[in-house]
């Protein structure tokens, strides 16, 4: 046996394409493209650059054909941004990046028709307002005209998807983004869309992770010289992507998807919209085979990125490896940061808001680099602690350890301060989680595989996993209580 799939993955700041190898025994991963994938900037509005991004991936799928049959592709994406197709399937404009200002407000407004708790009953979504529904807001309080012309929306993995079959339709995971899909009734919340101003008939149908959109138009086969290839519908939401890839042999635990954003939380049979998951402001989000991921999303290593950005602008070129190792030297425990903050969402300066954050905090504030990055890095470290207790509470369990998955286990120094804050044993692999979840669905809807927990098992025989011991007990424990008095205190 020797499959071969291919996965392509829209990250924050760039894309890949990774071919995935199946022997029969282990799943080994390739990298055959790479590009930026950064927003664009016109007037006063950010969007995706689509058309570089679609042909970045035909050029992926062209790249493929040197390495043999590819029997599938997968196309995966962060969630909530979406593109708007006109009644012939034309594609109204370049979609929007989540990270615009359009949507400031627009949560209050959608509380103003619809009270939280009832929103949050029906949807489970932590509540953002970069979410589908107050982008849909915003663009229908503020450009009508271009909703009138809308026939169709789809989600990002789901609008490339289209480009590349000429099919329309919806995958769960990424639709579960959205806060308009029905956690109870697994399909679009209809009645909760129009109280908040959106037409349902912009949606298409639902599919589960797993299931074959079509093969490639004929007009891409030609443009690209390659042969017949199924796009499947893999987890288009990237941490779902990743949830598949977690190698936990257990029923119940702890993961921790670690990249731009960080994401922690569990895997359940049924989404949890009670009062307490509301009040802890958890999100539901499906993942593959109808499971429940209940998880924090929180602000990640775009906190190190854009410091690094930052450095760069100011004619400072530092490495992530330098960057770890100025944060091991600096003191510990000097000063922290909410890392969800408003004040850190957007670009820019995240030093000098760090700087700024600490002085109205009454903290010591960070006198140079490493105290910036210590900051940062015990922060993230801290708030997967206090999600974590957020997670054990709703749910009833304690997870003995946290898988922890994506990018971010690279740095070995916020996996062991993870370990430390949390006070649990840290398991970290693989690496490319995400790419591991396509190619497993995509095996998985191909025959090869036979279910999740096949596919989870070849994962763990294929990557190795790093173990990281908690230590420093009391210091964290001390820690923790300032970390959580300072941040009450800026709440209020």
């Amino acid at each position: 046996m020797n499959k071969q799939v291919l996965a392509i993955d829209l990250g924050a700041s760039s894309g890949r394409a990774m071919i995935g190898r199946f022997d029969g025994e282990h799943i080994r991963l390739e990298e055959i493209h790479r590009f930026s994938n950064d927003p664009v900037t016109l007037g006063d509005t950010m969007y995706w650059d689509f058309l570089r991004l679609f042909r970045e991936i035909e050029q992926s799928i062209a790249l493929s054909k040197a390495h043999g049959r590819i029997d599938s592709l997968g196309i995966d994406t962060w969630g909530v941004d979406f593109g708007l197709l006109d009644k012939k399937g034309r594609l109204l404009e370049n979609p929007v990046h989540y990270r615009d200002g359009r949507t400031q407000g627009m949560l209050r407004e959608a509380f103003s028709l619809v009270p939280k708790e009832s929103l949050y009953a029906v949807t489970g979504n932590q509540f953002m307002e970069i979410n589908t529904a107050f982008q849909l807001m915003s663009v229908q309080k503020n450009r009508p005209e271009l909703l009138e012309h809308a026939d169709k929306l789809l989600m990002m993995p789901d609008l490339f998807a289209y480009f590349l079959t000429g099919e329309k339709a919806t995958e769960q995971s990424i639709a579960s983004t959205t806060q308009l899909y029905d956690q109870a009734g697994k399909c679009w919340a209809y009645a909760l869309a129009e109280k908040l101003g959106i037409c349902g008939s912009l949606f298409t149908n639902i599919v589960p992770a797993g299931s074959r959109i079509g093969p490639l138009t004929h007009s891409v086969m030609s443009e690209l010289d390659v042969p017949a290839s199924d796009v499947i519908a893999v987890c288009g939401h990237d941490t779902q992507s990743a949830m598949a890839a977690v190698p936990a042999a257990e029923k119940d635990f702890a993961f921790l998807s670690c990249g731009t954003w960080s994401l922690l939380g569990t895997e359940l049979d049924e989404p949890l919209t009670d009062g307490d998951a509301f009040a802890r402001d958890l999100t539901n989000e499906v993942g593959y085979g109808g499971k429940t991921s209940f998880l924090k999303n929180i602000i990640g290593l775009w906190l190190i990125q854009e410091t690094r950005r930052q450095w760069k602008r100011e004619g400072r070129d530092v490495s992530f490896g330098e960057i770890g190792q100025m944060a091991r030297v600096a003191e510990p425990f000097r000063c922290f940061i909410d890392p969800d903050a408003s004040a850190f969402v957007p670009a820019g300066d995240i030093p000098a808001r760090i700087r700024r954050y600490c002085s109205e905090t009454s903290q010591p504030v960070p006198e140079n680099d490493s105290q910036v990055l210590r900051c940062i890095y015990e922060s993230l470290a801290l708030k997967y602690r206090s999600a974590l207790e957020d997670l054990e509470a709703c749910t009833g369990k304690r997870y003995g350890c946290i898988y922890m998955i994506g990018g971010g286990i690279r740095d070995g120094l916020l996996c062991q301060l993870t370990a430390d804050a949390c006070g649990r044993t840290v398991k970290a692999a693989p690496v490319e989680a995400t790419a591991f979840g396509s190619v497993a669905v995509q095996l998985i809807a191909g025959g090869e595989l036979a279910d999740l927990k096949e596919a989870r098992e070849l994962i763990a025989a294929s990557e190795p996993v790093t173990d990281y011991t908690p230590a420093c007990s009391e210091q964290w424990e001390k820690a923790y209580e300032d970390y959580k008095k300072i941040i009450g205190g800026k709440k209020c």
